[in-house]
C-alpha cells in the first residue's frame, strides 16, 4: 500500500503559476509510471501529465509548453509545474501511481484560475 497527498493548489489569476506536489507514504523508485490527472466539474478525470520511472514524459496537448511534470524518488515525491494557467485549468488535480498490479490515487488539490 501506498498513501498519495497532494499539495500546493490554490487561487490563482490567469497567466500566473502554481507547483503542486505529490508526497508518497514510501518509495515510488518501483512504480512505472508517476500521473496527474484533473477533473474539472461535470466532466469526467482526464490525463495531464506523466512520467515513467526512467524519466521520460508525456503531455496532453492542451498543457504542453506550460505544465511541467517532474519526480524526485529520493524524497518519493512528484511535482506538476505550471505555468500560464488559465481559466479552463480550472479543476481537482489528482496524483497517481502505477505499477504492474496495482494502482493508486491521491485525495484530490483543488486548482482555481480567475480570469
Amino acid at each position: 500500500q501506498v498513501q498519495l497527498v497532494e499539495s500546493g493548489g490554490g487561487l490563482v489569476q490567469a497567466g500566473g503559476s502554481l507547483r503542486l506536489s505529490c508526497a508518497a507514504s514510501r518509495s515510488i523508485f518501483n512504480f512505472n509510471l508517476m500521473g496527474w490527472y484533473r477533473q474539472a466539474p461535470g466532466k469526467q478525470r482526464e490525463l495531464v501529465a506523466a512520467i515513467t520511472s526512467g524519466g521520460s514524459t508525456n503531455y496532453v496537448d492542451f498543457v504542453k509548453g506550460r505544465f511541467t511534470i517532474s519526480r524526485d524518488n529520493a524524497r518519493n515525491t512528484v511535482y506538476l509545474q505550471m505555468n500560464s494557467l488559465k481559466p479552463e485549468d480550472t479543476a481537482v488535480y489528482y496524483c497517481n501511481a502505477e505499477s504492474f498490479i496495482n494502482n493508486y490515487w491521491g485525495q484530490g488539490a483543488q486548482v482555481t484560475v480567475s480570469s
